[in-house]
Parts: C-alpha cells; structure tokens; sequence
C-alpha cells in the first residue's frame, strides 16, 4: 500500500538533492578560480616550496626532471594542492550550510567549534611538517648517503614525499578532535581511555613507524606530537563532557 506522505517525501529528497547539487558547485567553482588565479605563479611556487630541500643538497648537486612532463606536472600538482588548502574553510562552510538546518541549537555549536578546530590543526600538522620535520629529515637523508654517490632528487619524487607528510602530519592533527568526538559520542570514556594510555603511547609509536620515512628522527617526530595531541584529546574532551552535561553552569 502506497503511503500519502511518500510524494512528500520525494520532494523533500529531491530539494535536499538538488541543494546539494548546487552546494558541490559552488565548492568546485570557487576550487578551479582559486587554482587559476594561482597557475602563472606555479613555477615560483615550486622553487619556495623547494628550497627546504636545496639547502640540504650538498653544494655540487641539483634537482632533476626523470620524466619529460614532471617540469610540467609537479608545480601544477602542488599549486592544486596550495589552492586546496586556500579553499578548505569555504569548502567545510559549505558543507556546514547544507547539513545546519537539521541540527538542534547545542549540535550547531558544538559541531562549528569542531569543524573551526580541526581546520586549525591540520593547518598547524602542515606548518609542522614543513618547518619542523622536513627540514630535518632532508638534511638526515642528504647526509647519510655514501661518499661514492651524489644525492640529486627529482621534482616529482620530491613533491610526493613531501605531499604525503603533509598530509599525515595533518590528520595526525586532528587526534584532539577525534577524542573529543568519541568522548561526547559515548563511544569510550575518559577512564576507559586513562586505562589504555599505556597501550595508545606505543600505538602513537606503532603507526608512525609505518607511515613515516623509515628512520628513527621521523618516527619521533611524529610519535611524540601525536602522544602529547592525545593527552590534549583528554583535556578537552574533559571540558567538552562537563560543558555538555551542564550547559547552564
């Protein structure tokens, strides 16, 4: 038997589609204006992003080119990567605009104080990565390589390392909001998550083995943010728990 609500319900989902149609558009949009607007500048682009390793390369050795496109594809890779970066807090407003309407009052604060902080920390994951991390990994790779060879990496090769801890750096960020959201969810508690410490400690240490280039300055440093992101978690997680159970206080 067909329902009197069913048409309804169609045209409900069909207006929710087509804003979110309109919503992706727009994040699609303003991604490619912003990748315009930086593609001239692709090339000073790359030679910036570059000179962490420049300076680790020793005096007698260069970038190079293994493939005929990579002078090409590698800064038009990274300025896509650069106007991601530019766009991500319109892109998660965006979002948020589409999802608010069906939240309650408590439920939109709360979510636009996580979505407002985790923007932020992946942000700093990248400065991190760039100014802490690889500057040190470079010059420890650069450093170690035997006399009888002449370190001289390609463009793309580089843009990829660089690319992925980047990234890593920047999720590994986000471990305070991660916790946050377990801990409001009932998912764990903060006693369940004191009782494991001992176990999440060598987990820091566990993951960033495998994720991290394979020395031991990059498995710590990234294993000790991450331990003292997740000690943050706790922290805030705290807070957040009383804020919640009362809000009038």
């Amino acid at each position: 038997m067909i329902s009197h609500d069913q048409p309804t319900a169609v045209v409900h989902l069909l207006e929710h589609l087509t804003i979110l149609r309109k919503c992706l558009i727009q994040m699609v949009l303003l991604l490619a204006v912003v990748f315009l607007c930086l593609l001239p500048f692709a090339q000073t682009l790359y030679q910036l992003f570059a000179q962490p390793l420049l300076y680790a390369l020793p005096a007698d050795s260069q970038m190079i080119a293994t493939d005929i496109t990579a002078t090409f594809t590698a800064p038009f890779k990274l300025t896509l990567f650069i106007a991601f970066l530019i766009c991500l807090p319109f892109l998660l407003w965006r979002i948020w605009r589409f999802i608010v309407p069906a939240l309650y009052l408590q439920e939109k604060k709360l979510i636009l104080l996580l979505s407002c902080s985790s923007v932020i920390l992946f942000y700093f994951g990248i400065i991190f990565c760039r100014y802490i991390v690889l500057p040190s990994v470079l010059f420890f790779f650069m450093h170690i390589a035997p006399d009888a060879v002449l370190p001289m990496t390609d463009i793309s090769s580089y843009l990829s390392f660089c690319l992925k801890l980047f990234f890593t750096f920047g999720l590994c960020f986000e471990i305070p909001v991660l916790i946050t959201v377990l801990l409001l969810s009932g998912t764990v508690t903060v006693e369940q998550l004191l009782e494991k410490r001992k176990f999440i400690i060598v987990g820091c240490f566990f993951v960033s083995m495998f994720i991290t280039p394979p020395d031991l300055l990059s498995m710590l440093l990234l294993a000790v943010p991450m331990w003292g992101l997740f000690e943050l978690g706790l922290v805030i997680g705290k807070f957040m728990n009383g804020y919640t159970e009362h809000p009038t206080e």
